[in-house]
């Protein structure tokens, strides 16, 4: 099957849930074999947003359509390490000490990465007490973010101001049993309460997908 025949979405399907159930099936087909994070976003990017607008039913490009789907990442070169070095040693009287701090107390800062849509922010402030945004709340709170009118969100930041809703879905990596947030799954519709529950609960089925299928 040619890749992009990928997102095809048959019209048998009909609701919300399995559409979901489509694009997480398709996409985990594609994904098969290939463990490189760069092309997987890539991939799963455009796979979501090429789905969305097959499928007229609920968004496809009319009014409803979802006009930007892709990540947000921490501004770390992968192989993710488990801590990061501060500048200052941890004892000043040993120069070889070394003082390190949890990856998650380091990070202000997540980067735009693999994305379908208009040009967008290149970055988005992540430090507590200073982000701003969506994204950012879904990065900080490491829970999915559903808004049904943006321009009613406190802080939102206004890339595209067509948009009207938006849901940002985490991405969590459990490593030994800790969590690490990589960045985060955004979308943005044309419609408001464009996205509902059942949105939700497919696109953090498929966040899970894509952070399983990758090395970080």
């Amino acid at each position: 099957m040619p890749h992009a025949d990928a997102s095809l979405v048959p019209a048998t399907i009909t609701s919300k849930i399995e559409f979901w159930d489509h694009v997480h099936n398709q996409l985990s087909i594609v994904l098969s074999g290939q463990r490189n994070w760069v092309t997987n976003l890539s991939i799963a990017a455009s796979l979501i947003y090429s789905s969305l607008l097959s499928f007229p039913l609920h968004f496809g490009g009319s009014d409803r359509a979802v006009n930007w789907c892709g990540f947000y990442l921490i501004p770390v070169l992968f192989p993710l390490p488990r801590f990061v070095t501060k500048s200052k040693p941890a004892d000043a009287r040993d120069s070889t000490a070394v003082n390190t701090i949890d990856i998650d107390d380091a990070i202000s800062t997540i980067f735009l990465g693999p994305y379908c849509g208009k040009p967008a922010c290149q970055y988005i402030n992540v430090s507590p007490g200073r982000s701003r945004g969506v994204c950012a709340d879904a990065y900080l709170r490491r829970q999915t973010m559903l808004v049904e009118n943006v321009h009613d969100y406190p802080g939102h930041i206004a890339c595209d101001g067509d948009t009207k809703s938006e849901i940002v879905c985490p991405l969590i990596l459990n490593r030994d049993g800790e969590d690490v947030v990589l960045g985060v799954l955004d979308l943005d519709c044309l419609a408001h309460a464009g996205f509902n529950d059942e949105d939700q609960v497919g696109l953090e089925k498929i966040a899970k997908l894509v952070v399983d299928a990758c090395d970080w």
